[in-house]
């Protein structure tokens, strides 16, 4: 049948039309089988990019480590004992683990989250203040908006400078004074501001925004930590696992602390790319389930379609026979039957695509003004979404096929009797 026969699209659409509710309500099946598949898609990309979005330009292949208290008695020592890392054992690390890309240590007052007051003028308020080396900005990403990061300079003649988040210029500048060069008062010890920084993972409660950097070895000098490391952000070279060489640095400095081997709980940890592997695992789900009730309900669709053409193809056996008893080959009357099913799915699912995809867009412009941590940009893969697109018309050909065998199978005699 030729694509450029009026009359046979004319017939086409007479048929489909003669029915309309029926043609509608079949085609609105498939309609929105494509329809749900792609907004569970963006719905599901939407999720996947706000989680992943909470790790920003964090090395994945990164750890933290910190202390606990001992929950085992160990070589003499009691249980429920605490301890402090330190400078040798960041040196430790560096001699012992070759694995290690890039280890930096860190002090913070008054801990994770701690906070100490800081002056400017007559402003005040209390911020946290780290002691960093240049090495964190390696590991986590931060956007310099003005002056500089930490050096290796600020580290070796322990210079009392300060980079500031962006939360701690907001509160202790005006709006649009420059702040490189100015000092603050942390206290009672006065810190030249060299930067203005904003970490690149800005969403949720980031603490990085309204906190202080300073040199890790001004902080030990100034606040009397002497050799005391708070934590440590560690990145591991990418051709190894870090799961792997985190239990190795365990088992480091476990054995300089004299803790127990067996005792699982005195070093703390939090595994980046265990962590993301693991998310990343459960969105591969989440998309296998999605395509599984996608798929499913387009199926349903697909089949309403090929039921219906059995009907349709019932309802016009008279019709099928006269053709045959007029020169019609069975060829003819399967391509025409087939080309109606085709056209019911492609229309339908055009019609899915173009919704699914004006949902997904109009979503994304709504989140645009009331940004979330947990689903931001929704988009639908295109290509995959054309694709769908092709399958489900090679299935509209197919759900037309059993038809059409059955409409050649008739006899034009036994067509004709038909009432």
């Amino acid at each position: 049948m030729k694509l450029i026969d009026i009359d046979k699209w004319q017939e086409l659409y007479q048929v489909l039309s003669k029915n309309k509710i029926r043609s509608l309500l079949t085609a609105f099946g498939v309609f929105w089988g494509i329809f749900m598949l792609l907004v569970m898609m963006g719905a599901g990309s939407g999720l996947q990019n706000g989680v992943t979005g909470n790790f920003g330009d964090m090395a994945t292949n990164s750890m933290f480590i910190w202390t606990q208290r001992t929950t085992m008695a160990y070589k003499g020592f009691p249980q429920g004992r605490y301890y402090n890392l330190d400078n040798d054992d960041t040196q430790a690390l560096l001699d012992r683990v070759p694995e290690i890309e890039y280890i930096a240590p860190r002090a913070q007052s008054g801990g994770y989250r701690g906070a100490s007051n800081v002056v400017r003028g007559l402003k005040t308020g209390a911020f946290g203040i780290k002691g960093d080396v240049p090495e964190l900005f390696k590991i986590q990403s931060f956007k310099i908006l003005k002056g500089r990061l930490l050096n290796a300079d600020d580290i070796k003649y322990k210079r009392k400078v300060a980079m500031i988040g962006s939360r701690v210029y907001d509160a202790l500048f005006e709006a649009g004074e420059e702040p490189i060069g100015k000092s603050l008062q942390i206290n009672g010890v006065y810190f030249t501001v060299i930067g203005l920084i904003e970490p690149t993972r800005t969403q949720g409660d980031n603490e990085d925004v309204q906190s202080i950097f300073i040199p890790f070895s001004s902080f030990q000098k100034t606040f009397n930590w002497g050799n005391i490391v708070g934590w440590y952000s560690i990145s591991i070279k990418p051709q190894f696992a870090a799961g792997d060489i985190e239990d190795k640095i365990k088992s480091i400095l476990a054995e300089r602390h004299q803790i127990s081997p067996d005792d699982k709980h005195a070093i703390g940890s939090w595994n980046t790319e265990k962590e993301f592997t693991k998310i990343m695992g459960l969105f591969n789900g989440i998309k296998a389930l999605i395509w599984f009730v996608g798929l499913g309900t387009l199926l349903a669709g697909i089949i309403g379609v090929s039921n219906i053409m059995l009907v349709i193809v019932k309802e016009r056996t008279r019709e099928f026979g006269i053709k045959r008893a007029l020169g019609a080959t069975p060829q003819n009357i399967i391509i025409q039957i087939i080309t109606e099913s085709i056209v019911l799915t492609s229309v339908a699912g055009i019609g899915g695509l173009m919704a699914g995809v004006l949902a997904v867009e109009g979503i994304n412009k709504l989140l645009q003004g009331n940004p979330s941590d947990m689903f931001a940009n929704p988009e639908v893969n295109l290509q995959i979404a054309i694709t769908s697109l092709i399958i489900l018309v090679i299935a509209g050909a197919f759900a037309g096929l059993l038809p059409a065998l059955r409409a050649v199978s008739i006899k034009p005699i036994e067509a004709l009797r038909n009432e």
